[in-house]
């Protein structure tokens, strides 16, 4: 006797939100280290340019940044999407601070949150 085999799309919705809050976290945490990436590269440039020159000159290079390639600008797009609606929170001057928390909020909104909802979408059902 031939038995069929049993549906599996009560977990369809489950591991959809799983999928998404996986690539949310990937997209904001790949953004995030190229900009920690960036900022340790322009210290350390400072500081060569610094010791060469002998003193603080007091006036930063105007050289100019060349633009980013394709795929860095998708992911720092994407991540600007996603960390948006907690940008207003920080109130910081700090550069780190304000790429930090709203990264931290991130990966706890969609971390945490779209697991939840998984895992209550899963027993739902």
């Amino acid at each position: 006797m031939l038995i069929g085999r049993e549906s599996d799309t009560p977990s369809v919705p489950s591991r959809v939100l799983r999928l998404i809050g996986f690539v949310c976290c990937a997209l904001v945490v790949a953004s995030f280290a190229m900009f920690a990436r960036d900022q340790m590269a322009g210290a350390a440039q400072h500081q060569q340019t610094e010791l060469v020159a002998g003193a603080s000159s007091g006036r930063s290079s105007g050289g100019a940044s060349k633009p980013d390639a394709q795929p860095r600008r998708f992911i720092d797009g994407a991540a600007k999407v996603l960390t948006t609606p907690f940008d207003t929170i920080v109130r910081s001057s700090n550069q780190w601070v304000k790429r930090g928390l709203p990264v931290l909020f991130a990966l706890i909104g969609y971390g945490l949150g779209l697991g939840f909802l998984a895992r209550f979408s899963s027993a739902r059902t």
